[in-house]
């Protein structure tokens, strides 16, 4: 169920420039054919001060409020959740080896050559790969999109991305077969580290990520739409997705009918599998803010919360100072990465309004939400457009949500 809209005033926003976003969003991006659809929350505390939708969900049929969204990696915050409940319960700790639970990773070596058309040769980590490289993305693993080594092309190969070789189990004994980027904890990468976190967390559980997840967030949240499956009975309420294409700037990716999320996954991917909505994100980013609890539900603790979404990156350094690839842009100055999340640590380096401490990631469909612990913020916004860096929508509005804001 969608959440009652408060009076915008109350909550500290001024109404005329939340309508600029809403005018902003349909002149730039939806009458022009940038974006098919935009689900927009806007939330201060546990109340929400502003929520728009536009566009067509499908040829001919509006967007409605409770739309069901493939969200990709804003996924990654809920496995990493899960990760950290069993780190309250002394089951695994952060400063674990990997290979204290999948020992697949034994032999795992650091790339040195080869690749493409020779075979790897590798060498011994230095260090080795510990719970928290996967956390923060230290891990030396990849993803495949960044075609920028030969690592990379190998997993492209091996159709990591695709999500569709396998079980979760046989895809961590392939991932464990492929060299690593670099020495855990030397660099920083993005990649399918969060799926393993999800593969750990189905081997420490002993449940299945879906089960556990049901059982243990997304249903003493009430998130009641965010599955790894979309049911029958709620397909219609799927918008059709888009790929980019230089020619006709959207082509279909996956329609809404006959969705490719309808069908059981064969990998339950803890890095990017998810549906959700509005509503359930809401509710999530809400315990989020909460330090760990909603409408008296505890799912952690304030302390995780805390140790979740402070800077982790080694010497307090930023994305631009650690990254490999992907987000080494200069855009990404003052921002580091905790425990699942994106961490904003100095906030005039953003050249964006907001406060240290704000925490936040996106989804590769152009989804994306962050929570400003500060100013009690949380915005949510959702469409489906692949890849989620085509237009610059979420520099932009970080900056009109905070031009709104005056009390």
């Amino acid at each position: 169920m969608m959440p009652t809209v408060s009076d915008p005033q109350e909550l500290g926003f001024d109404s005329a420039r939340l309508a600029l976003i809403d005018d902003h969003l349909r002149t730039k991006y939806i009458d022009n054919g940038k974006f098919p659809h935009a689900a927009l929350l806007i939330g201060r505390g546990d109340e929400v001060a502003h929520l728009s939708v536009m566009g067509e969900a499908r040829a001919g049929e509006p967007l409605r409020e409770d739309a069901i969204f493939r969200i990709a990696s804003m996924t990654k915050p809920i496995t990493s959740i899960a990760f950290m409940q069993l780190v309250e319960q002394g089951r695994i700790a952060l400063s674990d080896p990997v290979t204290k639970v999948l020992p697949e990773f034994k032999d795992t070596g650091v790339f040195v050559s080869g690749g493409r058309t020779t075979p790897f040769v590798t060498r011994p980590p230095t260090s080795p790969m510990k719970m928290i490289d996967l956390l923060r993305h230290t891990s030396g693993l990849t993803y495949s999109f960044q075609e920028r080594s030969n690592v990379d092309a190998a997993y492209a190969k091996a159709g990591f991305e695709r999500f569709d070789g396998g079980t979760l189990e046989e895809f961590v004994a392939a991932v464990a077969r492929m060299p690593l980027e670099f020495d855990p904890g030397s660099a920083w990468n993005y990649s399918i580290s969060t799926d393993i976190v999800g593969a750990i967390v189905q081997r420490v559980s002993g449940q299945s990520l879906d089960d556990y997840f049901a059982e243990h967030i997304t249903g003493p949240l009430g998130m009641v739409d965010t599955h790894f499956q979309v049911p029958a009975e709620k397909l219609s309420r799927v918008p059709d997705c888009y790929v980019w294409d230089p020619a006709k700037r959207m082509k279909i990716y996956d329609p809404g009918a006959g969705s490719a999320w309808g069908k059981a996954p064969k990998l339950l991917s803890g890095g990017g599998g998810m549906v959700s909505t509005l509503a359930d994100y809401h509710r999530f980013a809400r315990m989020l803010l909460n330090n760990g609890e909603l409408d008296g539900v505890r799912i952690v603790s304030p302390h995780t919360i805390r140790l979740m979404t402070a800077n982790h990156l080694p010497g307090g350094r930023d994305l631009t100072q650690m990254s490999q690839s992907l987000f080494s842009e200069a855009e990404n100055a003052g921002a580091g990465f905790g425990l699942g999340f994106g961490v904003v640590t100095d906030p005039v380096a953003t050249t964006l309004p907001g406060n240290a401490g704000e925490f936040y990631w996106g989804g590769m469909f152009s989804t994306n939400f962050f929570v400003d612990p500060i100013d009690d913020i949380i915005v949510v916004f959702m469409t489906q457009l692949m890849p989620s860096n085509t237009y610059p929508i979420r520099r932009t509005l970080k900056t009109m949500v905070y031009s709104a804001l005056i009390g």
